[in-house]
């Protein structure tokens, strides 16, 4: 295509050259016209050429591939700065692999930022493990910000994660059964990713929070320690029928206990605290009650110095009321007389009986 090019840019010259012999004039203004025209259809074959030779190797693998990429496509492509190179590539390799996709697929994953390779090698690796997950799902999960080929090795080859997650500084659940006794658990999760709720779902996060809880729970309703520790897959049982995956991104396929060992006997120290709070507040109520004993002491005390006083006054009245009777005549100087010996003889008495240790100074003793 070249050479002919050549020859008609020379046949043409030639041409020129002898009507400008016969014309000694110079070329005319229909000569300068037809110059011009054969310059501009000139470049434009070798514009031609230059697009033509820098997309027909591409051109020629997909037309190879079966890939369905016409050299306008990969033109378009160029035009609207879309790596076509890669597009081709990527194109090429799903064909091969079986799997349908368009051209505007790929071209609109780029255009919107997604990682082309990474989609393409993600649905491939599905389509041949037999996991039904088309284009449109994998590009939404890589636009999403989700590692989709890293879902897909997960889906196919199971992963393990711990639990609890070590990077978090927990290195085991606590639990304590109905007897008191604190049991130290760690267990390992293998889960399997599940493409069909991988957008939405929720993350490791999640499933490593829910099987913690499910095994705390499982220990908490253990009657004995021991019963646990004899039959630790006791737990895995419960928590894996839990339904502890809904609403997650992945798959629960078992629940393996990696490590149990007894604790402290939080029972007893849970009762020993509750034993030394009664004590203080048995003290605190004693302490209440000798409060009141010695206020109520206190008050004995002021009414005991009252009726004390009272006496004095009533004592001070008793020779107001002899000469009060002495005047009205119903006391006589006889009866006075009687009056003080009998006061004389209480007062003997009551010497006597100190003097010699006697407790009964009542009126009953002679």
């Amino acid at each position: 295509m070249t050479w002919s090019a050549a020859s008609s840019l020379a046949l043409f010259a030639q041409q020129a050259g002898n009507k400008a012999g016969a014309n000694p004039a110079g070329p005319t203004s229909t000569q300068w016209v037809l110059i011009v025209v054969g310059m501009i259809a000139a470049l434009l074959f070798l514009v031609f050429l230059f697009i033509f030779f820098s997309f027909i190797r591409l051109w020629i693998q997909a037309l190879l591939t079966r890939a369905d990429i016409s050299i306008f496509n990969l033109i378009g492509m160029k035009l609207r700065n879309v790596d076509y190179g890669m597009i081709v590539r990527q194109k090429i390799a799903l064909v091969q692999a079986g799997v349908r996709v368009t051209t505007e697929d790929l071209e609109s994953h780029f255009l919107a930022r997604g990682n082309v390779p990474k989609t393409a090698t993600a649905v491939i690796a599905a389509h041949k493990a037999g996991l039904d997950l088309p284009w449109k799902t994998a590009a939404a999960i890589d636009l999403a910000g989700r590692d989709v080929l890293e879902a897909v090795r997960t889906s196919v080859n199971p992963k393990v994660i711990d639990c609890p997650d070590p990077a978090k500084g927990k290195q085991f659940l606590d639990a304590v059964c109905k007897n008191g006794i604190q049991l130290l658990a760690k267990a390992r999760v293998t889960v399997r990713t599940k493409l069909e709720r991988l957008v939405g779902g929720a993350t490791e996060e999640t499933i490593i929070a829910r099987v913690g809880e499910g095994i705390v729970k499982a220990i908490g309703s253990a009657h004995d320690h021991k019963e646990v520790l004899a039959n630790p897959g006791m737990i895995s049982q419960t928590v894996l029928h839990s339904g502890l995956d809904a609403q997650t991104a992945f798959e629960i396929v078992s629940i393996d206990i990696a490590n149990l060992e007894p604790g402290e006997n939080i029972g007893a120290k849970l009762a020993g605290d509750q034993a030394a709070a009664d004590l203080r507040v048995a003290q605190a109520e004693a302490e209440k009650r000798r409060a009141a004993a010695v206020a109520r002491e206190q008050e004995m005390r002021a009414l005991v110095e009252e009726n004390r006083a009272k006496v004095v006054e009533a004592e001070a009245q008793v020779p107001q009321a002899i000469s009060e009777a002495f005047r009205s005549g119903h006391l006589g100087v006889m009866d006075f007389y009687n009056m003080k010996n009998i006061q004389s003889d209480t007062t003997m008495r009551n010497n006597i009986a100190t003097m010699t240790g006697g407790g009964d100074t009542g009126p009953g003793r002679n």
